[in-house]
């Protein structure tokens, strides 16, 4: 039935895609982008474990206009290619891990980066009114749901609607069956954070490899924008067999003194769903007393955080705490996933058991001196009251980037961004990072 109906559909388009607006309004970009990484994590539970990997990225998006008539059909790609430009084995692959995939990079069958991986993903797309459904590669940015990037992006294989049909509302519905990872060229199932692996009792540094993915990742949920000020949300999410996922949101941004001041407000209710009530396999982490460490999803995340704007300033403090005996879940496969929590860092999300953190950010564009394009921006994390079988734990972190935009000349649009992050934690490994990323978005037409 899913050939049949994508068939019919690609049909469709076939024959109307000289129709005035299909072509007229296509377009299409290549972002070129050249990304290094420096990962430090010697000094952890997961000694020895030190990436360095520098690659070249290319990923060509392309996006039809619709056909004529009160059903229109469009057609969008993505295709993406990473190459290896330095990564040799002892700075990709870490002999104790089970990961398919370094930093950046997949991991061929010898523990080695490949020379390079590519993926093209077709989305076949119509349109009714305001109302677009869109069926194959997805590349979501919801409160649920984010596609993460490295040096190209992550993608998930499903079907999404998204209707603007009501003034100031934008309603979202989709269902997601499999997700392609930044660094793989390969379809997988989808699964959350302590049920891909688990520690072997006699070598605790090794994680013994484990199978328990899903096909089905529900989602429905819209924005309301009461005020041009006020944006409401709410998303309901059901992961089979691992989650059900209440999400409130509401961001408020009103005239404080000569600045602006920015409330941002998000909750997260998690509970067990399915399988992962009564199956071992499918458990999640956190911690449930007696030395218990995996069990079933139970967890609410609440966090705020406030930001003021000041000219080129930004200031900003926020707090988060995760109540329940479960750790916060999103959907994380383990090869590096982006969450929405307002604690997501280059190496930690401060997601875990009871944990409660604070923080601290600071970000200064200087346009104001003279520098267009140029901007700094800096957060400190804080986190405590970690429940673990062995009393409660904490960490913390630090993130800094130092960004240029390139405003004019041949090669306007240019973005370098130097990345430094550290996160020490009483939980995992420490990590010190460096990146350099430097993108290049090109219009082609």
């Amino acid at each position: 039935m899913k050939k049949y109906s994508l068939g019919l559909l690609a049909l469709c388009i076939a024959q109307q895609s000289q129709a005035a607006g299909f072509i007229d309004d296509s377009h299409a970009t290549l972002l070129v982008r050249n990304f290094f990484s420096q990962a430090d994590n010697r000094d952890g539970a997961a000694d020895p474990n030190y990436t360095q990997e520098w690659g070249q990225g290319f990923v060509l998006n392309y996006s039809s206009g619709f056909t004529e008539g009160p059903i229109g059909f469009g057609l969008d790609a993505v295709g993406m290619l990473g190459i290896r430009l330095d990564s040799g084995k002892g700075r990709h692959y870490n002999p104790t891990s089970s990961a398919s995939n370094g930093n950046i990079f997949p991991t061929d069958s010898d523990g080695r980066a490949v020379d390079d991986f590519a993926s093209l993903g077709p989305t076949l797309k119509a349109r009714i009114g305001k109302t677009e459904f869109r069926y194959g590669t997805l590349q979501p940015r919801l409160p649920i749901l984010i596609a993460s990037d490295r040096l190209v992006f992550q993608t998930f294989n499903g079907f999404q609607v998204e209707s603007k049909d009501i003034d100031k509302l934008t309603l979202t519905a989709g269902r997601i069956d499999h997700v392609k990872e930044r660094g793989s060229t390969d379809w997988e199932g989808l699964s959350i954070a302590g049920s891909n692996a688990t520690v072997d009792p006699v070598n605790p540094g090794i994680n013994t490899a484990r199978s328990t993915h899903v096909n089905q990742f529900l989602y429905a949920g819209g924005t309301y924008k009461a005020t041009p000020d006020l944006s409401l949300q709410y998303y309901f999410a059901r992961l089979e067999d691992f989650y059900n996922q209440h999400f409130l949101g509401a961001v408020y941004t009103v005239p404080l003194g000569p600045g602006r001041l920015t409330t941002d407000i998000r909750h997260y209710n998690n509970s067990s769903s399915g399988a992962n009530g009564n199956d071992p396999d499918y458990y999640s982490s956190g911690y449930y007393g007696n030395g218990r460490t995996r069990g079933e999803v139970d967890s609410r995340l609440s966090s705020i955080l406030f930001t003021y704007a000041l000219g080129g300033h930004l200031l900003g403090a926020g707090y988060q705490q995760v109540n329940g005996d479960s750790d916060a879940v999103w959907v994380n496969e383990g090869a590096g996933t982006t969450s929405n929590f307002i604690t997501e860092t280059m190496s930690g999300k401060f997601q875990r058991a009871g944990e409660r953190s604070w923080q601290v950010r600071y970000a200064y564009d200087f346009s104001g001196l003279g520098v267009p394009g140029l901007t700094f921006r800096t957060t400190y994390y804080n986190g405590d009251h970690i429940k673990t079988a062995t009393g409660d734990r904490q960490e913390w972190a630090r993130d800094a980037t130092l960004g240029y935009v390139v405003q004019s000349g041949p090669a306007k649009g240019l973005n370098t961004q130097l990345r430094y992050g550290v996160f020490r934690t009483d939980m995992q490994r420490d990590t010190d990072e460096y990146r350099v990323i430097i993108d290049y978005p090109v219009n082609l037409f």
